[in-house]
């Protein structure tokens, strides 16, 4: 690196965002993450003793995963290649391979490769990763904010240990905000900037665990009143001036989806409909198309309240028909109307349960044929060439008996005594318990 190479580094670091600026150098600036990187944690051991081995770190934007990635950089005594899955390619791979092969033959130093986004990366450029990973040409170090379980190959991930980075909490972004505040040469510092803690705490709250965003945010408010006057007084109006909106940590193709979505049928099923309004608000104004919320109500409305109460599964299927016909933003309305009324609903999974075991014992036994008297005409035809008069059994129609019912076999003889659906004392269910106490499980 030449002279003008090094005027121009310092010259992007100092007009780099001030979240680029403030990523930690050193293990003690780093902050949060303490289920992998407190005391006595696997991680930390790994980096102060530079014997890292490849690692994906997988966590949502702001969680400090370039941050991380940064730190190692400046610890390990090894090469650290930095590129982005999103402009890079096969051939960035090559270059780092081939850097990386001249370092350790002429220096017997290791590289470390981190990459980016990884996620971003198809399968066969992943594909071209694995035998230098494999081979310890590199430490492979991913970055990514998508469930590498899914994202990236099985291949890679069986080298390579995983470690999930979760959002900041609120004390966590303050402390980061208070250290940008003070520091002179890579914050902001030589501003004489007031600004309560309350308001810092406002900035948290608002960056939903995301400290990049609460580190722009505050850059932001800062900067609009830089030339102002000589003290810098931050207000809670300047703040939502500059902030817009709280932004939603919610990623409709990502994990937060799943747990999001998966909250909100927990919260139906668990008969909670102020926890079943605030899951489905956060998918509204995350964006959810309303068609998968509408499909989740009807699911849920057949699965976990079934005949317990029988209207919640026409209630759901109204929702979704008209939700699909009005959409947004009224569409709200219809969705919180069906989410509640399957909330408070009574419960029962017996229809659920019942239809999976009889879905198991058709993998699994064997279940005999339907009787004769039950199949239909041609069949019955064919039966009475091969059984006589008296083993004929002739089927009784119901309608012509007592309450519309008699008393006869319906399941084959391998599994006539089978219970599959077995009725909650829930809701209707306790109205279906009693019509087959009186009929079917009746004492002849």
């Amino acid at each position: 690196m030449d002279l003008f190479d090094i005027m121009a580094q310092d010259i992007k670091i100092k007009n780099a965002p001030l979240a680029e600026r403030m990523k930690p150098e050193t293990l003690e600036e780093f902050i949060g993450q303490s289920g992998i990187m407190g005391e006595g944690k696997l991680l930390p051991k790994l980096i102060k003793s530079d014997r890292l081995t490849s690692i994906i770190l997988y966590g949502p934007p702001g969680s400090g995963k370039t941050s991380l990635a940064k730190v190692i950089a400046k610890r390990t005594e090894a090469m650290f290649v930095n590129i982005n899955a999103v402009t890079a390619g096969i051939k960035d791979i090559r270059e780092a391979v081939e850097h990386a092969k001249d370092h350790l033959a002429m220096y017997q130093k290791r590289t470390v490769l981190f990459i980016d986004e990884i996620h971003r990366f198809n399968k066969n450029q992943q594909d071209a990763l694995l035998p230098f990973v494999e081979d310890g040409t590199f430490i492979l170090i991913g970055a990514t904010t998508e469930n590498p379980y899914f994202e990236v190959n099985s291949a890679l991930i069986s080298r390579s240990s995983v470690f999930r980075l979760t959002k900041l909490a609120p004390d966590e972004i303050v402390t980061i905000l208070k250290s940008a505040l003070v520091d002179e040469k890579r914050g902001l510092g030589m501003y004489p900037i007031k600004i309560e803690d309350k308001h810092l705490e406002y900035i948290a709250d608002m960056a939903a665990g995301d400290a990049r965003r609460a580190l722009n945010v505050l850059e932001l408010t800062v900067i609009s009143k830089a030339d102002l006057s000589d003290q810098i007084e931050i207000t809670l109006e300047d703040i939502e001036d500059c902030l817009q909106m709280k932004v939603m940590d919610y990623d409709k193709n990502g994990d937060n989806h799943y747990d999001i979505v998966s909250a909100f049928i927990k919260s139906m099923r668990g008969s909670d409909p102020d926890a079943a309004l605030y899951y489905l608000g956060k998918m509204i104004v995350g964006g959810e198309d309303p068609r998968f919320i509408a499909r989740r109500i009807v699911i849920c409305a057949s699965e976990d309240v079934g005949n317990a109460d029988p209207m919640a599964l026409v209630i759901a299927n109204s929702a979704a028909q008209a939700v699909d016909f009005i959409g947004f933003p009224e569409g709200r309305i219809i969705l919180a109307q069906a989410a509640t009324y399957v909330a408070t609903a009574p419960k029962s999974n017996a229809a659920y349960m019942g239809i999976n075991e009889v879905i198991d014992d058709l993998n699994n036994i064997e279940t005999g044929t339907i009787p004769y008297y039950l199949k239909d005409g041609t069949s019955l035809s064919l039966e009475r060439k091969y059984t006589s008069n008296s083993q004929m059994k002739a089927y009784q129609y119901p309608h012509d008996f007592k309450d519309h019912y008699v008393k006869q076999q319906y399941l084959p003889d391998a599994i006539k005594e089978k219970r599959y659906y077995r009725p909650t004392d829930n809701g209707y269910e306790q109205t279906v318990q009693t019509f087959l106490k009186k009929t079917k499980y009746a004492p002849e």
